[in-house]
């Protein structure tokens, strides 16, 4: 659980490099909604088989119902944030929580164990590289140079570790407490999937290889899952 932090440098690597690369060859909108769809299938499938198991392991049914519900309330405080803070700002704002969020349940996913906390390290891994050119479009299209939108981009990464860190406390807390940690965690996530990453996917007009991405990431993490053991 220690080492959670330091899995969180590859998928704020990642999205630094992703920075980068989009200021200087800016994607295209069906190359967009590919990655989105594929994070999309890589994140629901880690969710449905490494966070899912393990709370209903658990069999702790307040847990669950406490740490879901407070999932669902933080999620819907920051749709209402994002509805109030327009431009660069609140996409600053909402992004940066969205990573803080993901470090938090990066690092209670390794309470659960090494390997939930490896394969939810390559899912978030995909979802922060999206943020990454989220920002870094959005950045660029209200006027800031390159150099600042790739630092920007790589100062909100630090927030990842930093919520693997906040986590680190839950792996010696009791067990039904680490369920309540791991449902708030798994609504988090279903909401990272069904309200952010499919909705803005489908802002362009969908094609079947497009949308057959959302499939392909899922069955890759589900084999990677498989091949880890």
């Amino acid at each position: 659980m220690t080492e959670a932090w330091i899995y969180t440098l590859a998928p704020a690597i990642l999205a630094v490099i992703a920075s980068w690369v989009a200021v200087r060859f800016r994607p295209g909108p069906l190359t967009i909604s590919a990655i989105q769809h594929f994070a999309a299938g890589v994140v629901f499938a880690a969710a449905a088989g490494e966070i899912l198991p393990d709370i209903k392991h658990q069999g702790s049914a307040i847990a669950t119902l406490v740490g879901g519900s407070a999932g669902v309330a933080v999620m819907l405080l920051v749709k209402q944030i994002e509805g109030y803070i327009k431009g660069p700002a609140g996409l600053l704002t909402t992004i940066g929580i969205d990573i803080l969020i993901d470090g938090l349940v990066l690092g209670i996913a390794f309470a659960a164990g090494a390997k939930a906390g490896l394969l939810l390290t390559v899912a978030l891994s995909l979802e922060v590289v999206f943020l990454g050119l989220a920002l870094t479009t959005e950045l660029t299209t209200s006027g800031w140079t390159r150099r600042r939108t790739v630092a920007v981009t790589a100062g909100l990464m630090v927030l990842m570790p930093l919520g693997a860190v906040l986590a680190t406390p839950v792996a010696a807390l009791s067990a039904p407490v680490v369920t309540g940690f791991l449902a708030f965690g798994l609504v988090a996530l279903l909401y990272l999937v069904t309200e952010e990453l499919l909705v803005e996917a489908h802002e362009t007009p969908d094609r079947p290889w497009v949308a057959a991405m959302f499939f392909v990431g899922f069955l890759l993490l589900l084999l990677l899952e498989e091949m880890i053991g």
